[in-house]
């Protein structure tokens, strides 16, 4: 009867157990091995995800001068980066203007990307 229990047991790996030594003597685990290969593959998919949903928030939460005003100072969908001062003088509004457009704007992306994370985490709750 002890062996049939165990028999079930027989096949479960644990992912702390030993599975063989590195070059320099060290006992090597499967959870060490898992953990290395695909830390950058595991970040890069976190940043793709989290640039799409800023891009969500920003076409969603935001009006056309908000827009405007964002997307030229970071430089989004590929564009040039510039600065208050270029910003002002293109659209013809002074550099102060610019930055509480720019102050009020990253604000609202803030409150959408946490909205939206919060729903998420109350999604995984249930």
């Amino acid at each position: 009867m002890l062996l049939r229990a165990n028999k079930k047991f027989s096949k479960e790996v644990s992912l702390f157990e030993p599975i063989g030594v590195d070059k320099d003597g060290e006992t090597v685990s499967l959870v060490d091995v898992i953990e290395m290969e695909n830390k950058e593959a595991l970040e890069t998919i976190i940043l793709h995800q989290d640039i799409k949903e800023l891009y969500e928030a920003f076409d969603t939460c935001l009006k056309d001068n908000e827009k405007t005003v964002v997307g030229m100072r970071y430089g989004l969908y590929g564009g040039k980066e510039h600065t208050q001062r270029e910003i002002a003088d293109l659209l013809g509004i002074s550099r102060s203007y610019v930055s509480r457009i720019e102050k009020k704007s990253i604000e609202k992306l803030r409150n959408e990307i946490d909205k939206k994370g919060k729903k998420s985490t109350n999604i995984k709750k249930v």
